[in-house]
Protein backbone atom coordinates (compact mmCIF):
# COMPACT_ATOMS: atom_id res chain seq x y z
CA UNK A 1 0.00 0.00 0.00
CA UNK A 2 2.95 2.04 0.76
CA UNK A 3 4.38 2.02 -2.87
CA UNK A 4 1.14 3.06 -4.83
CA UNK A 5 0.57 5.82 -2.43
CA UNK A 6 4.10 6.95 -2.89
CA UNK A 7 3.80 6.55 -6.72
CA UNK A 8 0.57 8.61 -6.50
CA UNK A 9 1.78 11.47 -4.27
CA UNK A 10 4.69 11.94 -6.50
CA UNK A 11 2.76 12.20 -9.78
CA UNK A 12 0.52 14.43 -8.45
CA UNK A 13 3.07 16.36 -7.04
CA UNK A 14 4.88 16.32 -10.79
CA UNK A 15 1.11 17.49 -12.54
CA UNK A 16 0.95 20.01 -10.01
CA UNK A 17 4.31 21.47 -10.95
CA UNK A 18 3.80 21.11 -14.62
CA UNK A 19 0.05 22.86 -14.32
CA UNK A 20 2.05 26.25 -12.29
CA UNK A 21 4.70 26.04 -15.25
CA UNK A 22 2.70 25.96 -18.39
CA UNK A 23 -0.27 28.03 -16.87
CA UNK A 24 1.74 31.00 -18.06
CA UNK A 25 2.33 29.73 -21.79
CA UNK A 26 -1.45 28.86 -21.86
CA UNK A 27 -2.83 32.17 -20.87
CA UNK A 28 -0.27 34.17 -23.36
CA UNK A 29 -2.27 32.06 -25.63
CA UNK A 30 -5.72 32.67 -24.56
CA UNK A 31 -4.92 36.25 -24.08
CA UNK A 32 -3.67 36.72 -27.78
CA UNK A 33 -7.53 36.21 -28.79
CA UNK A 34 -8.85 38.34 -26.42
CA UNK A 35 -10.12 41.82 -27.40
CA UNK A 36 -8.16 44.93 -26.60
CA UNK A 37 -8.04 46.14 -23.15
CA UNK A 38 -9.65 42.42 -21.89
CA UNK A 39 -6.24 41.57 -20.67
CA UNK A 40 -5.71 44.60 -17.98
CA UNK A 41 -8.97 44.26 -16.56
CA UNK A 42 -8.73 43.05 -13.01
CA UNK A 43 -8.91 40.12 -12.18
CA UNK A 44 -7.57 39.39 -15.99
CA UNK A 45 -9.37 36.53 -17.62
CA UNK A 46 -8.02 32.83 -17.82
CA UNK A 47 -10.06 32.55 -21.24
CA UNK A 48 -11.26 35.21 -23.69
CA UNK A 49 -14.97 37.03 -23.66
CA UNK A 50 -15.09 36.47 -27.32
CA UNK A 51 -12.40 35.08 -29.38
CA UNK A 52 -10.89 36.97 -31.94
CA UNK A 53 -7.94 37.12 -34.69
CA UNK A 54 -8.13 40.67 -34.76
CA UNK A 55 -4.14 40.76 -32.58
CA UNK A 56 -2.47 38.87 -35.60
CA UNK A 57 -4.32 40.80 -38.62
CA UNK A 58 -2.93 43.48 -37.17
CA UNK A 59 0.01 42.51 -36.47
CA UNK A 60 0.82 41.04 -40.23
CA UNK A 61 -1.44 43.71 -42.24
CA UNK A 62 -0.68 46.73 -40.15
CA UNK A 63 2.49 46.40 -38.91
CA UNK A 64 3.83 43.53 -41.42
CA UNK A 65 5.86 41.18 -39.18
CA UNK A 66 5.68 38.75 -41.90
CA UNK A 67 8.97 40.39 -43.38
CA UNK A 68 10.89 39.83 -40.05
CA UNK A 69 9.31 36.49 -39.30
CA UNK A 70 10.87 35.42 -42.73
CA UNK A 71 14.16 37.18 -41.49
CA UNK A 72 14.32 35.02 -38.61
CA UNK A 73 13.61 31.99 -40.24
CA UNK A 74 16.02 32.49 -43.15
CA UNK A 75 19.14 33.73 -40.41
CA UNK A 76 17.98 30.36 -37.98
CA UNK A 77 17.98 28.09 -40.81
CA UNK A 78 21.63 29.17 -42.45
CA UNK A 79 22.98 29.41 -38.96
CA UNK A 80 22.20 25.78 -38.22
CA UNK A 81 23.10 24.52 -41.40
CA UNK A 82 26.71 27.13 -40.65
CA UNK A 83 27.42 25.60 -37.24
CA UNK A 84 26.57 22.28 -38.24
CA UNK A 85 29.28 22.14 -41.24
CA UNK A 86 32.04 23.84 -39.15
CA UNK A 87 31.24 22.47 -35.53
CA UNK A 88 31.14 18.93 -36.74
CA UNK A 89 34.16 18.90 -38.58
CA UNK A 90 35.81 20.81 -36.07
CA UNK A 91 35.03 18.38 -32.98
CA UNK A 92 35.64 15.65 -35.35
CA UNK A 93 38.98 16.78 -35.88
CA UNK A 94 39.87 17.51 -32.13
CA UNK A 95 38.54 14.06 -31.35
CA UNK A 96 39.98 11.75 -34.02
CA UNK A 97 42.95 13.22 -36.16
CA UNK A 98 46.25 13.64 -35.62
CA UNK A 99 47.91 16.86 -35.80
CA UNK A 100 50.52 19.13 -34.52
CA UNK A 101 49.20 20.83 -31.39
CA UNK A 102 46.00 19.48 -31.11
CA UNK A 103 45.37 19.14 -27.19
CA UNK A 104 46.57 22.38 -26.80
CA UNK A 105 44.71 24.33 -28.73
CA UNK A 106 41.67 22.32 -27.86
CA UNK A 107 42.76 23.50 -24.18
CA UNK A 108 42.49 26.76 -25.56
CA UNK A 109 39.43 26.81 -26.61
CA UNK A 110 37.99 25.35 -23.94
CA UNK A 111 39.48 28.48 -21.80
CA UNK A 112 37.64 30.60 -24.00
CA UNK A 113 34.29 29.37 -22.89
CA UNK A 114 35.28 31.61 -19.49
CA UNK A 115 34.83 34.81 -21.60
CA UNK A 116 31.37 36.16 -21.73
CA UNK A 117 30.00 36.95 -25.20
CA UNK A 118 28.97 40.47 -25.07
CA UNK A 119 32.95 41.09 -24.48
CA UNK A 120 33.47 40.29 -28.00
CA UNK A 121 30.57 41.81 -29.17
CA UNK A 122 32.61 45.57 -29.98
CA UNK A 123 35.55 43.77 -31.51
CA UNK A 124 33.34 41.91 -33.79
CA UNK A 125 30.88 44.59 -34.78
CA UNK A 126 34.54 46.86 -35.55
CA UNK A 127 35.79 44.03 -37.84
CA UNK A 128 32.28 43.48 -39.67
CA UNK A 129 32.08 47.41 -39.98
CA UNK A 130 35.59 47.27 -41.75
CA UNK A 131 34.34 44.80 -44.30
CA UNK A 132 31.04 45.99 -45.20
CA UNK A 133 28.86 43.63 -43.20
CA UNK A 134 26.90 45.40 -40.98
CA UNK A 135 23.18 45.86 -41.65
CA UNK A 136 23.58 42.65 -43.86
CA UNK A 137 22.49 38.91 -43.22
CA UNK A 138 26.47 37.99 -42.83
CA UNK A 139 27.13 39.98 -40.37
CA UNK A 140 24.27 38.33 -38.14
CA UNK A 141 25.50 35.00 -39.32
CA UNK A 142 28.65 35.48 -38.10
CA UNK A 143 28.58 34.10 -34.27
CA UNK A 144 26.87 31.62 -35.15
CA UNK A 145 29.60 29.90 -37.80
CA UNK A 146 31.26 28.22 -34.72
CA UNK A 147 31.19 27.75 -31.29
CA UNK A 148 33.47 26.09 -28.72
CA UNK A 149 30.60 24.71 -26.78
CA UNK A 150 29.53 23.17 -30.14
CA UNK A 151 32.98 21.65 -30.89
CA UNK A 152 33.32 20.30 -27.02
CA UNK A 153 30.04 18.38 -27.56
CA UNK A 154 30.85 16.68 -31.04
CA UNK A 155 34.36 16.50 -29.99
CA UNK A 156 33.28 14.36 -26.63
CA UNK A 157 30.90 12.30 -28.92
CA UNK A 158 33.07 11.66 -31.67
CA UNK A 159 35.64 9.99 -28.90
CA UNK A 160 33.24 7.00 -29.14
CA UNK A 161 33.88 6.12 -31.85
CA UNK A 162 36.04 2.87 -32.15
CA UNK A 163 39.68 3.02 -34.12
CA UNK A 164 39.14 0.46 -35.43
CA UNK A 165 36.36 1.18 -37.43
CA UNK A 166 37.86 4.58 -39.32
CA UNK A 167 41.47 2.14 -39.56
CA UNK A 168 39.08 -0.25 -41.61
CA UNK A 169 37.79 1.97 -43.95
CA UNK A 170 41.04 4.06 -44.13
CA UNK A 171 42.65 -0.14 -45.66
CA UNK A 172 39.18 0.00 -47.84
CA UNK A 173 40.74 2.95 -49.25
CA UNK A 174 38.11 5.78 -48.19
CA UNK A 175 39.25 9.14 -47.93
CA UNK A 176 38.99 11.11 -44.79
CA UNK A 177 35.76 13.27 -46.28
CA UNK A 178 34.15 10.22 -47.15
CA UNK A 179 34.84 7.97 -43.83
CA UNK A 180 33.63 11.71 -42.16
CA UNK A 181 30.44 11.81 -44.24
CA UNK A 182 29.62 7.63 -44.39
CA UNK A 183 30.98 6.03 -41.22
CA UNK A 184 30.95 8.94 -38.43
CA UNK A 185 28.04 11.24 -39.31
CA UNK A 186 25.47 8.45 -38.98
CA UNK A 187 27.10 6.98 -35.46
CA UNK A 188 27.20 11.35 -34.33
CA UNK A 189 23.06 11.67 -35.39
CA UNK A 190 22.13 12.06 -32.05
CA UNK A 191 24.51 15.12 -30.99
CA UNK A 192 23.81 16.56 -34.64
CA UNK A 193 20.00 16.81 -33.74
CA UNK A 194 21.00 18.48 -30.38
CA UNK A 195 23.33 20.87 -31.50
CA UNK A 196 21.07 21.41 -34.51
CA UNK A 197 18.21 22.37 -32.30
CA UNK A 198 20.40 24.39 -29.64
CA UNK A 199 21.82 26.79 -32.43
CA UNK A 200 17.97 27.25 -34.46
CA UNK A 201 16.70 27.72 -30.77
CA UNK A 202 19.75 30.69 -30.10
CA UNK A 203 19.34 32.12 -33.13
CA UNK A 204 15.95 32.61 -33.69
CA UNK A 205 15.23 33.71 -29.92
CA UNK A 206 18.69 36.22 -29.94
CA UNK A 207 18.28 40.09 -29.46
CA UNK A 208 21.77 41.31 -28.55
CA UNK A 209 23.42 40.70 -31.04
CA UNK A 210 20.88 41.36 -33.89
CA UNK A 211 19.75 44.46 -32.06
CA UNK A 212 23.43 45.77 -32.82
CA UNK A 213 24.32 44.27 -36.24
CA UNK A 214 21.05 44.98 -38.38
CA UNK A 215 20.04 48.37 -38.32
CA UNK A 216 17.24 48.62 -41.09
CA UNK A 217 13.67 47.79 -40.38
CA UNK A 218 13.49 45.37 -43.35
CA UNK A 219 16.47 43.22 -42.28
CA UNK A 220 15.66 42.88 -38.43
CA UNK A 221 14.69 39.64 -37.02
CA UNK A 222 11.31 39.25 -35.07
CA UNK A 223 12.83 39.78 -31.35
CA UNK A 224 13.92 42.99 -32.42
CA UNK A 225 10.73 44.35 -34.33
CA UNK A 226 8.88 43.49 -31.35
CA UNK A 227 10.64 44.49 -28.65
CA UNK A 228 10.40 48.16 -31.14
CA UNK A 229 6.63 47.35 -31.80
CA UNK A 230 6.44 47.28 -27.76
CA UNK A 231 7.50 50.48 -26.88
CA UNK A 232 4.86 51.90 -29.31
CA UNK A 233 2.02 49.67 -27.82
CA UNK A 234 3.34 49.28 -24.48
CA UNK A 235 -0.54 49.10 -23.25
CA UNK A 236 -1.60 46.39 -25.74
CA UNK A 237 -1.14 43.52 -23.46
CA UNK A 238 -3.15 41.01 -26.10
CA UNK A 239 -1.25 42.58 -29.18
CA UNK A 240 2.34 41.46 -27.47
CA UNK A 241 0.83 38.05 -26.28
CA UNK A 242 0.03 37.50 -30.06
CA UNK A 243 3.88 38.68 -30.81
CA UNK A 244 4.74 36.18 -28.44
CA UNK A 245 3.25 33.48 -29.56
CA UNK A 246 3.94 34.20 -32.81
CA UNK A 247 8.15 33.67 -31.36
CA UNK A 248 7.63 30.63 -29.08
CA UNK A 249 5.29 28.41 -31.69
CA UNK A 250 8.04 27.81 -34.20
CA UNK A 251 10.75 27.19 -31.40
CA UNK A 252 7.81 24.82 -29.66
CA UNK A 253 7.04 22.86 -31.66
CA UNK A 254 10.62 21.79 -33.39
CA UNK A 255 11.85 21.13 -30.16
CA UNK A 256 8.67 18.59 -29.48
CA UNK A 257 9.44 16.80 -33.08
CA UNK A 258 12.86 16.54 -32.35
CA UNK A 259 12.97 15.80 -28.13
CA UNK A 260 13.45 11.80 -28.71
CA UNK A 261 16.74 12.79 -30.36
CA UNK A 262 17.79 16.01 -28.48
CA UNK A 263 17.24 14.20 -25.18
CA UNK A 264 19.37 11.17 -26.67
CA UNK A 265 22.25 13.30 -27.23
CA UNK A 266 22.43 15.60 -24.12
CA UNK A 267 22.28 12.04 -22.17
CA UNK A 268 24.84 9.86 -23.93
CA UNK A 269 26.80 13.08 -24.91
CA UNK A 270 27.12 13.01 -20.85
CA UNK A 271 28.81 10.44 -20.26
CA UNK A 272 31.15 10.23 -23.51
CA UNK A 273 34.75 10.96 -22.91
Amino acid sequence: MRRPLAVLTVNVALALIALVTLFPLAWMVSASFMAPGEASTYPPPVLPHAATLANYRLLFAEHGILRQVVNSLFISLLATGLSLAFNLTAGYAFAKLRFAGRERVFRMLLGALIIPAQVTMMPLFLMLRGMGLVNTYAGALVPWLASVFGIFMVRQYALSVPDEMLEAARIDGASELRIFVSVVLPVLKPIIVTLAVLTFLGAWNDFMWPLIVLTDHDVQTLPVALAALSREHVQDAELMMAGAVITVLPVLLLFLALQRYYVRGLLVGSVKG
